[in-house]
């Protein structure tokens, strides 16, 4: 059996469909609470697969969330040594962050359903099953960052252009979040409140409309989208 962890920042941000495509393939699901467990304590090189997941806060706030500081050097140790390394919304700043890329607070909040724009190299991949013609994927964030050397950038919005990038053969940076279940967006509600009613943008009334119509969608293609990057980096 194959050891995932996951590192998560809030409960309510977890693996979603990701979790059931990795249980399919024999993994072994460990969640680690930032803030909470040590994450110092990890040896970055044991774990099959490395996950760290979204969180409302930045990659520049180490003064307020010193445990960044430990994500980021687990994610060093991971990019160096070409380890199966998956970075989802916060967690693919902190890999832009670990791989020297600059991180910084965008000009816009993206937060909503909207279509990715593939590049050439992503049209050729699993990133088809997100492809706008399937599905709209669910945008969540403020910061931005440029895109790392060495980094393949595999998709785009309107908004930012550095949605998604591979590194090396093995490690995935995702700005957006495929791994989202639309039974599990109330949640997202209620914990981002505080974020939503600063956002003239976006309302939860629409937020929850899009999830309704787009959702069920997102799902199907993301558990397509999981099973073709998995198929990528390991024998299953």
């Amino acid at each position: 059996m194959k050891h995932a962890i996951a590192i998560r920042h809030v409960h309510f941000e977890d693996l979603g469909s990701l979790a059931e495509i990795l249980t399919e393939n024999d993994f072994k699901i460990q969640y680690l609470e930032a803030g909470i467990d040590d994450l110092s304590s990890i040896d970055p090189l044991q774990a099959d697969l490395l996950i760290i997941l979204g969180a409302p806060i930045g990659v520049y706030e180490t003064d307020n969330y010193p445990f960044l500081k430990d994500e980021i050097a687990l994610l060093q140790a991971r990019l160096t040594n070409d380890l199966p390394t998956l970075g989802i919304c916060l967690g693919a700043q902190l890999m832009a962050a670990a791989l020297g890329a600059k991180v910084y607070p965008g000009k816009f909040k993206e937060i909503g359903w909207s279509p990715l724009t593939l590049k050439p190299i992503a049209k050729e991949n699993y990133f088809t099953h997100l492809a706008a013609k399937k599905t709209s994927v669910l945008h969540w964030h403020g910061d931005t960052f440029d895109l790392p050397h060495n980094a393949n950038l595999l998709a785009s919005t309107e908004l930012y252009a550095n949605q998604a990038f591979s590194y090396g053969n093995n490690a995935l940076a995702l700005q957006f979040h495929p791994e989202v279940l639309p039974e599990k967006m109330e949640h997202w509600y209620i914990g981002h409140a505080v974020e939503l009613a600063r956002t003239q943008s976006m309302t939860i009334k629409q937020l929850r409309q899009d999830t309704q119509k787009l959702g069920s969608q997102l799902t199907k293609q993301a558990k397509l989208f999981w099973q073709g990057w998995l198929q990528t980096i390991f024998i299953i």
